[in-house]
């Protein structure tokens, strides 16, 4: 009886150890269910996202055309457009609660698809933990310099600056040693939160800029020494790119000699400055391409400006009487050469060779497009934008179309990519 009994206790162990097992493997089916599931979910957040984003890229030139025309899409057509194709292709992907934004302004950059379907887990109940992703112009992702110079930075004797400035440096720096100097790097980049703190125990405007205003932030600036070299400095800088910037800084050199650096943001490396981007009427592409190769500013930024200051129209004349495709002032075309506003080619070679002189000077791409719009007096007075409504309209509208326009004219990268 008792082996009895020890066969029955332990055929009971083991049908319990089997119903455990099978428990167990009843659970992670569930587990590997839901899993499977929210990787569904995952997927068709994504391939939404991209083909949103996407079709901002695509329809750019349609949102560019003359409000009016037959092809033009106004911003609410343009965004509606991108949400059903993301709509569409979420739903083709089996999601059925989806969610869409996009990044604010008149052009946005990021498309974002949220999906919050529930998962039904057979025992386990519904689970409705929500994915999301984000998908990014991309071009969008290269900045068009704001003021602030966003990076990437050289050092030199422990202090960040743009690359190209480390360069001409390391050139002056060389020629200065020949000469009996050794150069000393006191400051250089200083983002505007550093320059609040300094502002903050030194609130003398002459000595100490306000943040946002210190041309510091642009990672042109480099404060120099030693003060045996500041003669030096004064008769040599210019041979290296160099402007000594205030009389009454003797220690302060900014780089003038690149504006078309795309740390600056707005000429792409690899030969790529003259590209010209889709939406540009055929008539001007080749006076356009060579207007930006001559004078070294960027065909999207050049093709952004003519788009809002004339919609490419050659015959353009504004209230205020700026005239052409490029709305030149009578004066400021004689100052350039410009004989004849109305002359297309003519007038884009004279925007070019504007826009140089300005990205020379203001080494920021909103700078610049401030100084054409509002004057350079203006712009330097504060080194800003200016507090005026249209022209900080017309700064932001031409930053997000030559932004845009990178993506359109295609660079060889895909136009569109996940960032989350």
């Amino acid at each position: 009886m008792k082996a009895a009994a020890d066969d029955g206790q332990a055929l009971i162990l083991v049908v319990g150890a089997l119903a455990a097992l099978l428990a167990g493997a009843g659970g992670l089916g569930m587990l590997a269910r839901g899993l499977g599931a929210h990787a569904d979910h995952q997927r068709a957040a994504d391939l939404a996202a991209l083909a949103g984003a996407r079709a901002l890229v695509d329809a750019f030139p349609r949102a560019l055309e003359a409000p009016g025309s037959a092809r033009h899409l106004g911003a609410s057509a343009y965004l509606q457009l991108a949400r059903s194709v993301a709509q569409r292709t979420a739903a083709r992907n089996g999601a059925r609660r989806v969610s869409i934004g996009f990044a604010s302004g008149q052009l946005p950059d990021r498309v974002t698809v949220t999906v919050s379907d529930p998962i039904n887990v057979p025992g386990g109940g519904l689970v409705a933990k929500p994915v999301t992703a984000e998908a990014q112009l991309a071009a969008f992702a290269v900045p068009i310099g704001d003021g602030e110079y966003p990076g990437p930075y050289a050092y030199r004797q422990g202090k960040p600056m743009r690359p190209d400035t480390a360069l001409a440096f390391d050139r002056m720096a060389a020629a200065a040693r020949r000469s009996g100097f050794s150069l000393s790097v006191v400051s250089g980049y200083r983002s505007n939160a550093e320059q609040a703190r300094l502002f903050a125990a030194h609130p003398d405007p002459k000595w100490v800029a306000p943040p946002g205003q210190s041309l510091h932030r642009l990672g042109t600036e480099l404060d120099l020494g030693p003060p045996g070299a500041y003669g030096w400095l004064a008769a040599n800088s210019k041979r290296f790119g160099f402007l000594k910037r205030y009389s009454w800084e003797p220690w302060h050199f900014g780089l003038v000699a690149n504006p078309g650096s795309a740390s600056v943001g707005f000429a792409p490396p690899g030969g790529a400055a003259s590209q010209v981007p889709t939406f540009v009427p055929a008539a001007y592409r080749e006076p356009l391409r060579r207007a930006a190769s001559r004078w070294s500013v960027g065909a999207a930024l050049l093709a952004a400006q003519l788009q809002q200051e004339s919609g490419f129209n050659p015959r353009s004349v504004s209230s205020a009487g700026a005239q052409g495709i490029a709305q030149f002032m009578p004066g400021t075309a004689r100052s350039y050469g410009l004989s004849d506003p109305f002359d297309a080619a003519a007038a884009i070679n004279a925007q070019a060779h504007l826009m140089h002189d300005l990205l020379r000077r203001f080494a920021s791409v909103p700078l610049a497009l401030a100084a054409y719009n509002a004057g350079s007096s203006r712009v330097g007075a504060c080194w800003c934008v200016p507090p005026i409504a249209e022209t900080q309209a017309y700064v932001a509208r031409i930053v997000a179309i030559a932004r845009g326009a990178g993506v359109a004219a295609g660079s060889g990268e895909p136009p569109v990519r996940l960032i989350r």
